[in-house]
């Protein structure tokens, strides 16, 4: 379904029935990155994907400045509204791990577990930041500059994700369709507003976060493993979850494993809410 959010058009697709579990993807990607897991959590949950501003069926506006990590955890927060979801379980990947961690920063009232696969808490000095936004900018003019097909092309070869070559090819190609039908000025502006570079550092709030929070690495991701592992002292209530022989993306790797384990985290963590 379209919904209207802040003069802004979010495409939300809702499937089953019981408590509310809100998937937030990646960057490049849309809604449909969860099929495999909602078609088998859906049973027993009701699960709302969300095609993040910029991505998927929702709108590419503009205006960069509307892409901030601010102005879509408010959008968010109208969404859960619309629906009349007072409260959820959160998954967020990758970018969309680090607008959830912002979100339920923001907005804690909604939030039952807060579950964050590969994600970080940005970055921690203002140096740093700098020096990604720099990186970010420029790799989105080049999106603008150079097309879809130049990107895609680049960012299928980046290392975070050279453990999908090991995907089957049929796998691979439906991912490469997927970022390819995104559109270059969604993507740009998603670096431009929500990248690394622009999201405020939340080390030093992680230790007030007052809901459980899961988080789920791959064993061959090693730059988040580490960021998890240092994630893991701040947290008051945190249980890291490792699979083994697994990259950065790993409802893509092993789409049935990561299902299973979503489903014994919701049974363990969410049992007062129901």
């Amino acid at each position: 379904m379209i919904l209207r959010v802040n003069e802004i058009d979010y495409f939300v697709d809702v499937k089953g029935e019981g408590f509310p579990l809100v998937f937030l993807h990646g960057f490049t990607g849309d809604s449909r990155t969860w099929d495999d897991i909602t078609s088998r959590i859906g049973k027993t949950h009701q699960c709302i994907t969300i095609d993040i501003i910029g991505h998927g069926k929702s709108e590419c506006p503009l205006d960069a400045e509307r892409y901030s990590m601010d102005a879509v955890s408010r959008d968010i927060s109208n969404i859960l509204n619309q629906l009349d979801i007072k409260r959820a379980a959160f998954i967020g990947y990758s970018m969309g791990g680090r607008l959830a961690l912002h979100f339920s920063n923001l907005y804690p009232e909604y939030v039952s577990v807060l579950i964050l696969e590969s994600a970080s808490p940005g970055l921690k000095t203002e140096e740093a930041q700098k020096e990604r936004r720099e990186r970010d900018l420029a790799l989105a003019d080049k999106i603008m500059q150079e097309g879809m097909e130049y990107f895609v092309n680049f960012w299928e070869e980046i290392p975070l994700f050279s453990t999908q070559k090991r995907l089957p090819g049929e796998v691979q190609e439906t991912i490469r369709v997927q970022r390819l039908q995104q559109s270059p000025v969604g993507l740009s502006n998603s670096l431009k507003g929500m990248g690394t570079g622009a999201q405020p550092s939340w080390w030093d709030r992680l230790h007030e976060l007052s809901f459980p929070v899961v988080l789920m690495i791959g064993e061959l991701d090693h730059k988040f493993a580490a960021i998890a592992k240092e994630m893991e002292k701040h947290i008051p209530e945190v249980e890291v979850i490792t699979f083994f022989d697994t990259g950065h993306a790993i409802h893509v790797e092993e789409p049935r494993k990561f299902g299973t384990i979503i489903e014994e985290v919701l049974f363990n963590y969410i049992k007062e809410d129901v």
